[in-house]
């Protein structure tokens, strides 16, 4: 809960990239950095991940989860299309995207998240 992961897509839907990660373990003040770069990028619609377990249940990371929701629903314009992504896995392969680029470990690990998101946008789009 202390860094939250963004991508953006362009207007056509076709590309997925990775934005600075949000650090902020306060709730409200990530809300608000996420809905400040909606409006900023003029986003129309979000997609969220949730962290299903392995079997596909909900575990104890998705109570988080589904507060953040919340507080997004409540600070986004009525009508904000908010879209929830099974996230299972999505670090693992943002991990071996970020292996390919020849880099060590320490040199990516601050973009992990992001590029996990950007592996979750990628399923929408």
């Amino acid at each position: 809960m202390k860094r939250t992961g963004l991508a953006l897509s362009d207007e056509m839907r076709i590309v997925a990239t990775p934005l600075d990660a949000i650090l902020e373990e306060d709730l409200d003040c990530t809300v608000e950095a996420v809905a400040q770069l909606a409006s900023s990028h003029q986003v129309t619609q979000l997609v969220v991940g949730m962290p299903y377990l392995p079997s596909g249940l909900e575990g104890a990371q998705c109570s988080p989860t589904r507060l953040f929701l919340d507080s997004l629903r409540r600070t986004l314009p009525e009508g904000f299309e908010i879209l929830e992504v099974d996230e299972r896995f999505s670090t693992r392969e943002a991990e071996q995207l970020l292996r390919k680029t020849g880099k060590k470990k320490k040199q990516w690990k601050d973009k992990l998240d992001s590029a996990a998101a950007v592996v979750i946008l990628r399923q929408v789009l």
